[in-house]
């Protein structure tokens, strides 16, 4: 598991596990919305997250489950470059992806979303909130076969902090603490170093 170094080992759930995983996420997402649990608070728009990469980006929309706050709090900023994707495209990607929600709200421990649109190299970030590290990691192995249909090949990445709201890790600086933001280290693409 990756616990924020952003280089650990990492890939997709087997193909009948992970689609099986998303098929009962689907399930379980139609009796969130039709409940009325699933919320789009506004009050992170617009916001733009710096990385320890020197990357940046915007905060597009939020996804929230109830209050949005975990119980044994984990973040999990899961990477991706889609393919054949550039200039108008990305906006049309941003509008779209909203049908994407079903995807994620009905795995277990997700608690939010934050939607980053793409950064100076074209990659996409999600920053989450988990509710336990276990279910982090089970959704990202399971979402990079969604991802993999389609993403460019190696773009897939995601890092796992244990112990830690997301609010907290967005906030900077990270847990690994040290990173030279203009440092262009693409191990850490996942630590945010401040929002504004």
């Amino acid at each position: 598991m990756d616990h924020g170094a952003g280089t650990g080992e990492q890939r997709a759930l087997p193909p009948g596990a992970a689609w099986r995983s998303v098929a009962a996420c689907f399930l379980s997402s139609l009796v969130l919305l039709a409940r009325g649990r699933v919320r789009l608070p506004a009050d992170r728009l617009g916001t733009r997250l710096t990385f320890a990469d020197g990357t940046s980006a915007r905060v597009y929309r939020e996804t929230r489950l109830g209050s949005g706050r975990a119980q044994d709090p984990c973040t999990l900023v899961v990477r991706f470059r889609l393919r054949r994707v550039r200039g108008r495209a990305h906006a049309l990607f941003r509008r779209e992806s909203l049908l994407n929600t079903p995807l994620f709200v009905g795995f277990p421990g997700f608690t939010s979303k934050l939607w980053l649109a793409h950064d100076e190299l074209g990659r996409y970030r999600g920053v989450y909130e988990w509710d336990g590290p276990e279910h982090a990691e089970h959704y990202a192995r399971s979402l990079w076969r969604v991802l993999a249909l389609v993403s460019e090949p190696g773009s897939i990445g995601y890092a796992v902090v244990p112990g830690r709201r997301r609010d907290a890790v967005i906030a900077g600086p990270g847990p690994a603490g040290g990173h030279d933001p203009g440092s262009g280290d693409t191990a850490a693409w996942w630590l945010p170093v401040g929002g504004t």
